[in-house]
């Protein structure tokens, strides 16, 4: 039997912005590797109608129903007193997660704080299977009834993610029919429609596995997913399409499960033994930010300099005056000059930059928003991509640094500085 899951957030919190639903996100990932297919995320505040309303749509469609968030000791947490009331079940207190809460306040030396509204939460339904919650005060419940399985976890995202891993993924797994693994192509250099257009025929003619595109911020990437009873049979599915999509695109594929263009130029540079410097102008420090985000990243980065005046272009980097009065700070020229410039002051193996305007007006040259220049300086010459990167100022700045990236990235690979740019 394939089992259809519906994800039930309860949390008025949720429906006014207040928090981003993580739960969701969570449980979705650890159900999709269980081999478990999600078919509806459902969001309710908190309200008793509305959310057995909510939960009486779940019966009716799914057979495996996971709930996040409502099970506090306050009025308006909810949950349990909805779904027990729902399938015909009287709550009670259940002794052993009442004396965990006891615990709980104890070990955390705030004992007089407790309250008996707090034992609320060890109100249960009746016969369920208890799911014990060593991370925070709030048991989690699951049970079975009227054909259809009801997994009840804490809305916290700290607890969620370790009470699905330690509580709910040991019973669901009964219940799994296979897993479900994928990996995911990332590419710089191609829009998500040509990326489309290419394979089209292919992705809509699979079955098992299966394609989907996605587009990122400047980038895309294309997602290989394949069911099956063993991971090991799943990865054989899995291996001749990425293998196939890989040799597909070319250079325009900058890794397998990478999360990102940098990440892949820092394994290179450990891997060389090369250094890298940033000169950054209209990304104000990005790249620099983007590249100590990694952890290791002293492997292969020295430092950046962010240089957004032509005074400072002048005197930190060493830009000719004369190259910023004939063609002005944005140019092919002051990108070349400020990315040979960080290379001798950083004294680095590789050095990049980026020039350009943001927005959210044009520049005293006219320059219009989104031209921008990054470049590269390396032992064998400097090379320089001019780009136009449209109007939104953040997606600016973004892509620049992925441009820039992707110069280093084709350097340390051998492979062309241009092709086919987008």
């Amino acid at each position: 039997m394939s089992h259809i899951v519906e994800i039930l957030s309860v949390g008025t919190e949720l429906l006014l912005g207040n928090i981003v639903n993580l739960d969701a996100q969570i449980l979705s990932q650890g159900l999709s590797e269980l081999g478990l297919n999600v078919y509806y995320h459902t969001v309710v505040g908190d309200n008793p109608q509305r959310a057995k309303e909510a939960v009486a749509v779940a019966k009716k469609r799914a057979d495996i129903i996971i709930t996040t968030g409502g099970l506090g000791p306050t009025c308006d947490d909810l949950t349990k007193n909805v779904l027990a009331e729902a399938f015909g079940k009287e709550l009670y207190l259940d002794a052993h997660s009442a004396e965990l809460i006891r615990g709980y306040f104890e070990r955390t030396g705030r004992l007089h704080a407790m309250t008996d509204n707090n034992l609320q939460q060890a109100m249960l339904p009746e016969g369920c299977e208890v799911l014990d919650n060593d991370w925070g005060t709030a048991p989690g419940c699951a049970f079975y009834a009227e054909g259809c399985h009801v997994i009840m976890l804490p809305g916290p995202p700290s607890e969620c993610r370790a009470m699905f891993q330690y509580r709910a993924a040991p019973y669901l797994e009964k219940l799994s029919e296979g897993i479900i693994a994928s990996h995911t192509i990332k590419m710089f250099g191609i829009g998500e429609s040509q990326m489309e257009a290419q394979i089209r025929d292919k992705m809509n003619a699979m079955t098992n596995p299966t394609l989907a595109p996605y587009a990122k911020t400047g980038e895309c990437e294309l997602r290989v997913t394949a069911k099956a009873s063993t991971a090991e049979e799943a990865e054989r599915l899995l291996a001749p399409t990425v293998e196939d999509m890989v040799a597909h695109f070319g250079a325009k594929v900058y890794g397998v499960d990478v999360s990102s263009l940098e990440e892949v130029v820092l394994a290179q540079l450990t891997l060389q033994g090369k250094t890298l410097g940033v000169a950054e102008s209209c990304t104000g420090g990005l790249m620099a930010t983007r590249m100590t985000d990694m952890a290791g990243a002293s492997r292969g980065f020295v430092g950046g300099i962010v240089s957004y005046t032509n005074e400072i272009k002048a005197k930190i980097l060493g830009v000719p005056q004369t190259i910023l009065d004939e063609f002005g700070a944005v140019s092919a020229p002051v990108a070349g000059a400020m990315a040979e410039g960080a290379r001798r002051v950083l004294d680095c193996d590789i050095a990049l930059s980026a020039t350009g305007v943001a927005g959210p007006d044009k520049d005293d040259r006219g320059n219009d928003v989104g031209t921008v220049f990054v470049a590269i300086a390396t032992e064998e010459g400097t090379h320089v991509r001019r780009l136009n990167l449209g109007t939104q100022r953040g997606r600016v700045r973004i892509s620049a640094a992925h441009n820039a990236f992707d110069l280093a990235r084709r350097y340390l690979t051998d492979l062309p500085y241009e092709d086919g740019v987008v």
